[in-house]
């Protein structure tokens, strides 16, 4: 499979090369010259195969023959390797619990399937690479435990001071080993744009073999198209079938798209955002204008300019009436957030995150008005955001094992600024 960029400045390359140097060197988004359709036989099947051998067809039209079969199966395996459950809140509305990993987060799934690959392409060229990833909170811990231990391969990870969960920090500041985690004086998107100008650095990023692990990798969004196919899977095909995705830098929302063009029948797509609500005012306005992000309770999602909003546009062909047609935008507030979390909890016992919350409101502002059955992701466990979700309760969240193990490490962090020239600093310390 060849990938080109999305800014067409540069030649096409294998999915090998596209996931090594994260960014194209003209800095467009690497997407897939061909975007295949599974056959007819694929989906009249589907609700009798495994979550294995579904993710395994997927991922063998994005990756062809880079990869054999036997490994592709091995990562596929390994990167699935716990429940992704669709649990009903209340009638005809599904929760997409992504949560069961090591991290509590949905990230796992792209994290431990991109670390894999590159594993896999570094045990046959003996390459080394560092992998330069920027965190708004679940990105960052889930990079952290998905290549903790790897050979060859560094991990540098730069997050906003002050603007992640106690929790998120712990995970991915404790490890140690080959994990290294920078504390920035700033935002997510100050971090965003460290990773992009380190990328574009053509000297710094040869010298020290950059890739990235955020969303920006297309390692990261073929996985986490498996899971939209999962719950069609799951569901049935008697009904139409709608999906909320809580968004921030839109990756999660782009697999699913990717999906959709690869066959799957999906009725519509929800973008689901807090109070940056970069996309849902695209859709209202027909101007992408991004701003500095606004910090809330549903941090994953402060994203000021979303990165996949370009590959979204190179799909729709950059033309808002498509855009329109694929994507009903909505917007939250963390007040609106907060009232949904204690209703849902105190009418069904359904405990949401304050990701989920945002999608589950997405989905019923849409279901008012549509017959279907709808789906929102649930993205992280509620256990990860104690100080935001315990108050609106009030009530103790448990915490699952994986994260409470977390709690009592020595956090390690580099503070800077965001500077690109205290970063190499860093980057030569490896």
């Amino acid at each position: 499979m060849k990938y080109y960029s999305t800014n067409k400045q540069v030649p096409e390359v294998s999915f090998e090369k596209a996931i090594f140097q994260g960014l194209p060197d003209d800095n467009g988004l690497y997407m897939p010259k061909k975007i295949k359709q599974l056959p007819s036989e694929f989906f009249k099947n589907i609700h009798d195969m495994p979550l294995h051998d579904i993710a395994f067809e997927v991922a063998k039209c994005f990756i062809e023959d880079e990869i054999p079969e036997k490994e592709l199966r091995k990562i596929v395996a390994e990167t699935l390797n716990f429940e992704l459950p669709l649990v009903e809140v209340e009638d005809q509305v599904y929760a997409l619990e992504l949560y069961h990993g090591p991290t509590c987060a949905f990230k796992d799934v792209g994290a431990r399937f991109l670390a894999r690959c590159l594993s896999y392409f570094s045990r046959q060229s003996h390459k080394k690479a560092t992998i330069l990833v920027a965190t708004s909170g679940d990105t960052g811990s889930a990079v952290a435990s998905g290549f903790l231990g790897m050979k060859n391969i560094n991990v540098v990870i730069l997050y906003p001071k002050g603007k992640i969960s106690k929790i998120q920090e712990q995970q991915l500041t404790t490890l140690g080993e080959n994990i290294t985690a920078c504390e920035i004086e700033g935002t997510f998107d100050d971090c965003q744009k460290m990773v992009k100008d380190a990328f574009l650095n053509l000297e710094l990023k040869e010298k020290y073999n950059l890739t990235s692990a955020n969303s920006i990798n297309m390692a990261r969004l073929v996985p986490q198209s498996f899971y939209y196919f999962w719950t069609y899977a799951m569901l049935g095909e008697e009904n139409d079938l709608v999906i909320s995705v809580p968004s921030g830098n839109y990756g999660n929302l782009t697999a699913g798209l990717l999906a959709k063009k690869m066959g799957l029948p999906i009725k519509q797509f929800i973008a689901s955002a807090n109070a940056n609500d970069i996309v849902p005012a695209y859709l209202k306005s027909g101007n992408f204008e991004p701003r500095r992000s606004i910090e809330t309770i549903s941090n994953a999602m402060d994203v000021g300019n979303p990165s996949n909003f370009y590959r979204m546009n190179d799909l729709f062909g950059a033309d808002v009436e498509v855009f329109r047609k694929e994507l009903v935008g909505c917007t939250y507030s963390d007040e609106e957030t907060s009232k949904t979390i204690r209703q849902v909890y105190g009418d069904t016992g359904y405990l949401l995150d304050p990701h989920g919350a945002v999608g589950y409101l997405g989905l019923k502002a849409y279901l008012k008005d549509h017959d279907a059955v709808g789906v929102f992701l649930e993205t992280a466990h509620p256990a990860k955001f104690l100080d935001v979700v315990e108050p609106i309760i009030n009530e103790k969240v448990e915490i699952p094992q994986r994260l409470q193990d977390y709690i009592d490490r020595k956090k390690v962090a580099i503070e800077m600024q965001a500077d690109l020239g205290q970063l190499e600093e860093v980057l030569k310390t490896l």
